[in-house]
């Protein structure tokens, strides 16, 4: 029985802990036997200490508290503070750092009745330098980045849900290679505070699990209230689905775009209106406004921790950073005024659809671990800050799954969620569970 309790939902999990079917030590206890079975090849944990699990599963279990996620322990990026576990960033500079607060949603989290189980590989500062993870669904191929190891961990079944970040496509894309569902709610429904700043117009955190009913749930338990609702609401009809099946500032791959194109060939025989769209031409400077943002306030923010660290960070990172000091005020004033423009532009551009669907990224897991892979599919969601979801679909000739990315405008997360649930009930796909 043990063994199988490592492959319950979330929601599963929380529910039978609700009403006494399961404990969370047993539940624990399932998934830590699943990660001494799998990690090897994985390497999801940047901290990882079974004795601390054991010990917050014991006080949930003690405790009359109820919560949405009583009992749930869940996998935290390395970049988001915890005060009772180390947080590294995935950088040398910070080895063995041990913050004095947790994030605020840690103490959502905390709050809802879960804990934090460990904390998952991220890559340096949440920027391009890769982590030890690796795809669970092959080791040879990356996870994506940066929230590499929770992507890979919910995965493997190592863990029912987890916490990631996004800056450009650091939860969609890996959720994608990992073959979960990424959810990105709208900017700043989840408070940031106490978590690792690289772009304050940019940085947004989001959940993986395994279903869009668990993201519900855990966005949920975290989020302000008004944004994310705990349940997914029945879609009453078919939806009013735009199709972008590329983005200009990238090219797709042939698996991937037919692997979309028959997702989206599935939603209309179930009776969704899915309409061709092209990409609006006076927004196709969407991926430099994007890094113009990006990188100026990176090096705002990094300045000194280069000047102190110069040869400890990486010649990427360093590099990064440069660039980002070299960005005039003047220009960086014009890339936020272009921002807050299409956001207003696009939003009339989705007005008469439930959802947009896109690729999550332009090509499965890429072989190797010396890159995450490309984001770019990501980008314009990231700089308007809209709500997005990546939904597994398909694999690659080679096994690697393949995702396609759902987004709505600012504040229509129920929305988002509701459309997802009804377009993952059409398209089912099979995990490595």
């Amino acid at each position: 029985m043990i063994d199988a309790l490592y492959a319950m939902s979330l929601s599963s999990a929380a529910k039978e802990i609700a009403i006494g079917a399961l404990t969370a030590r047993a539940l624990a206890e399932a998934q830590l036997q699943r990660i001494v079975a799998t990690d090897q090849a994985i390497e999801a944990w940047a901290h990882l200490d079974p004795q601390h699990v054991r010990r917050m599963a014991e006080r949930c279990d003690a405790s009359s508290d109820t919560g949405p996620l009583r009992g749930i322990g869940v996998g935290v990026k390395d970049i988001i503070c915890t005060a009772d576990l180390p947080t590294e960033m995935g950088c040398l500079v910070y080895a063995g750092h041990r913050p004095r607060d947790n994030a605020e949603c840690i103490n959502r989290l905390q709050h809802a009745g879960g804990y934090v189980f460990g904390k998952t590989v991220t890559t340096t500062l949440a920027f391009l330098d890769p982590g030890k993870t690796h795809n669970p669904w092959n080791p040879a191929h990356t996870p994506g980045g940066s929230s590499s190891g929770s992507a890979a961990a919910v995965a493997a079944g190592q863990i029912a849900g987890a916490l990631g970040t996004q800056t450009n496509g650091s939860v969609i894309r890996p959720a994608s290679y990992c073959g979960v569902v990424g959810f990105k709610p709208t900017k700043d429904a989840i408070p940031f505070t106490g978590v690792h700043l690289f772009s304050e117009t940019l940085d947004q955190l989001g959940t993986f699990t395994r279903s869009v009913a668990d993201a519900a749930r855990l966005a949920n338990a975290i989020a302000d209230r008004g944004f994310v609702s705990s349940s997914v609401a029945a879609l009453p009809a078919p939806p009013r689905l735009a199709y972008l099946g590329d983005y200009p500032w990238t090219a797709m791959d042939c698996d991937a775009d037919d692997t979309l194109e028959a997702a989206a060939t599935r939603l209309r025989q179930f009776g969704a209106t899915v309409i061709g769209i092209e990409f609006p031409s006076e927004w196709r400077d969407a991926q430099g406004v994007h890094r113009t943002i990006m990188l100026y306030e990176a090096g705002q923010h990094l300045a000194s921790l280069q000047e102190r660290e110069l040869e400890r960070l990486s010649p990427k990172l360093n590099a990064a950073i440069d660039e980002g000091r070299a960005v005039g005020v003047a220009d960086y004033h014009a890339a936020l005024q272009w921002r807050t423009k299409a956001i207003a532009g696009l939003t009339d551009w989705l007005d008469d659809f439930d959802a947009i669907l896109s690729p999550a990224a332009p090509t499965a897991a890429p072989a190797g671990l010396a890159s995450t892979g490309d984001p770019s599919c990501c980008t314009l969601w990231s700089l308007t800050g809209f709500p997005a979801l990546a939904l597994p679909v398909g694999l690659s000739p080679e096994g690697l799954p393949i995702g396609m990315q759902m987004a709505a405008p600012t504040g229509a997360d129920d929305r988002l969620l509701t459309v997802a649930a009804w377009c993952e009930s059409k398209l089912p796909f099979r995990g490595l569970l």
